[in-house]
């Protein structure tokens, strides 16, 4: 169970490596006020438009009867069956939820941005280190994810 969550922690992180990163944006601004100002937003927006968690089950699913048959031509019927409907919960709230966190960014300036990855022959070559200020957007930017969770904007060319 514990290798099976480790396989899934990693898998996520390198999926998570190779992703663009998609964040708010104003030029000029602090990557810390960028995030104090994330995490105020998110506040509000939660208060505003708090969890409702439903919970839902889906239909069940009939498997038909199957004629299984042997290589020597002896066969036998597998009935069918049903498999029972999955039960899932979702937040009903979440799509106002952000809609309510991304007009909370947008009325101190921010705007939603993806910044692609940066070829790895690009990643290599840039100097190791993190972004502190946003930088203006030019079609070449690109980024390059930093192990400890930070990122660096670079532009290619």
């Amino acid at each position: 169970m514990i290798r099976l969550s480790l396989s899934l922690f990693f898998a996520a992180l390198l999926v998570s490596a190779c992703a663009p990163l998609n964040t708010y944006y104003r030029p000029g601004v602090p990557v810390g006020t960028l995030n104090r100002d994330t995490l105020a937003c998110e506040v509000q927006a939660l208060r505003d438009v708090p969890v409702a968690t439903r919970i839902r089950r889906l239909p069940p699913e009939f498997v038909p009867s199957r004629r299984i048959c042997n290589s020597a031509g002896d066969c036998r019927i597998r009935r069918g069956y049903y498999l029972p409907g999955e039960i899932i919960s979702y937040d009903a709230n979440e799509g106002l939820r952000d809609r309510v966190e991304t007009q909370c960014m947008a009325d101190q300036g921010y705007a939603p941005v993806s910044i692609p990855r940066c070829p790895a022959g690009i990643a290599r070559a840039a100097p190791a280190g993190a972004t502190r200020v946003l930088p203006v957007l030019v079609p070449e930017s690109c980024v390059i994810r930093n192990r400890d969770g930070s990122f660096q904007i670079v532009t290619r060319g």
